[in-house]
């Protein structure tokens, strides 16, 4: 016998769902974190832009958070807050000081590399679940970060 949540997913399912969803809150919080980082110690001809830039990616990235603690809670369970379980299960590493603009940007377009991969794992396990909320959550958020994605790697080409 199927036992279902308050919003009608397979409980098992939304379990695995959450257990994922944790996992790419502790893959966002890090990379926050390094987006922070990348804004305060930036230096350089190209301080002016990417000050701004880094300083627009942390805020989305904190609205990311919150939306993905939500989510987990709306499945039935409890979103992590441990920064020291972040830091564990995190793909994401915690980066090094970087005052270099380039390798900043370097740095985020592998950070985005591995939480589009993860949000590519979720849709398969939202689908399988029939869960549409994080389904569309997770697709809205490829979507919008390829863009970034394209958009970072411009900003690396030189002619």
């Amino acid at each position: 016998m199927q036992v279902l949540n308050p919003i009608g997913l397979d409980v098992k399912k939304s379990e695995a769902l959450s257990e994922k969803l944790n996992l790419l809150l502790a893959n966002y919080s890090i990379f926050y974190q390094n987006a922070r980082g990348y804004h305060w110690n930036i230096k350089g001809k190209m301080f002016f832009e990417l000050h701004v830039k880094f300083e627009e990616l942390y805020n989305d990235l904190l609205l990311k958070i919150d939306e993905v603690a939500e989510r987990i809670l709306t499945l039935g369970h409890t979103p992590d807050h441990r920064y020291s379980h972040y830091h564990s299960l995190s793909r994401i590493k915690e980066s090094n000081e970087i005052s270099d603009g380039a390798k900043a940007v370097q740095d985020i377009l592998k950070s985005f590399k591995e939480i589009i991969v993860l949000q590519r794992e979720l849709l398969t396990l939202s689908d399988e679940a029939e869960d549409e909320g994080t389904n569309a959550l997770m697709s809205d958020y490829i979507r919008q970060q390829e863009k970034l994605v394209w958009m970072y790697s411009a900003f690396l080409t030189t002619e």
